[in-house]
């Protein structure tokens, strides 16, 4: 594969994957300390991260090399969904309500065996503090 086909699957995983995190490229270059140009080069695919970049994007986002290195499918990119994840269906349902509600977002960072009760009664919580 091509220097140039590789920075393009790049760039198209990491517009996936700061679309699914809900960030813009200025965002992740304020948080990150990256300029914006930077940013930009790595998702138009003109340029490659170096790996220590790819590592802090992983930590970032948390996510893996390979979620950011590697050409993905469709099917790829659907495996790993809230579905898939939680093990507890009622919890599977109430993440889906974090996801869909971005102000919830901090929560979704929580535990593959969280209980349904846990996060609601941090959805509460966030409620009555606002």
């Amino acid at each position: 594969m091509s220097e140039n086909e590789y920075a393009k699957i790049i760039g198209k995983n990491l517009k996936r994957i700061m679309y699914d995190a809900g960030k813009t490229q200025i965002e992740v270059a304020k948080d990150l300390k990256i300029s914006k140009a930077t940013i930009s080069s790595w998702m138009n695919g003109t340029r490659i991260p170096r790996m220590d970049k790819i590592d802090i994007l992983c930590n970032y986002f948390n996510v893996s090399r390979a979620d950011i290195m590697e050409e993905k499918t469709d099917k790829d990119q659907n495996s790993g969904q809230i579905g898939e994840y939680y093990l507890d269906t009622e919890a599977r349902e109430a993440a889906e309500f974090l996801h869909k509600n971005p102000e919830y977002k901090v929560l979704f960072d929580a535990s593959r065996k969280v209980k349904k009760e846990d996060i609601e009664f941090v959805r509460q919580f966030i409620e009555r503090m606002s």
